[in-house]
């Protein structure tokens, strides 16, 4: 594997990323929707920085197996908090293809939201297909397949602290 990010670009940018959210929403109480698993890692980083009064929940949605998207949404587990006339920022570990973020803003936006956001680590704004603007990206990445930082191959590197691209031959 090659570095892509290290933790330390990573930390500057979180920063930068949590003071703007802190500018964009002083006065309100945002819900951060994190989109598991991938994105624990990010928000966790993204919430420690955050000044304000916010609360918190997660989806559960699959569609990759291994390196690749099924094409398919398969919800694992739901939000709980009712978010009708409230802010919301879904936080995401990395808009790849689009297929998953562009499902959950649509799906959000037909529950009655004041607003709603996007928060990514990682961006792969080339191959992204988006019907929305990503409100806040932490890096625009190159089309390769990475881990760390939360993202994984089949369940590994989550625990990483940069950001790695797999080289083929790492891909099993």
């Amino acid at each position: 594997m090659k570095l892509l990010i290290s933790e330390s670009e990573i930390k500057k940018r979180v920063k930068v990323l949590a003071n703007k959210i802190n500018e964009d929403y002083k006065g309100k109480i945002p819900i951060f929707i994190g989109i598991l698993n991938g994105c624990y890692v990010f928000m966790a980083d993204l919430l420690r920085e955050i000044e304000l009064d916010v609360e918190v929940d997660f989806v559960k949605i699959r569609s990759y197996e291994g390196d690749s998207s099924t094409g398919t949404i398969k919800f694992r587990k739901d939000i709980s908090a009712d978010i009708n006339g409230r802010d919301i920022i879904i936080v995401e570990d990395i808009i790849d293809s689009g297929f998953t973020i562009n499902f959950l803003v649509n799906r959000l936006r037909n529950s009655g939201p004041k607003s709603v956001a996007v928060a990514t680590a990682l961006f792969k704004n080339e191959v992204a297909k988006l019907d929305f603007d990503v409100d806040y990206v932490g890096f625009e990445i190159p089309p390769e397949f990475v881990v760390g930082y939360g993202l994984d191959y089949n369940e590994k590197y989550r625990h990483l602290k940069d950001v790695m691209v797999m080289e083929p031959e790492d891909i099993k």
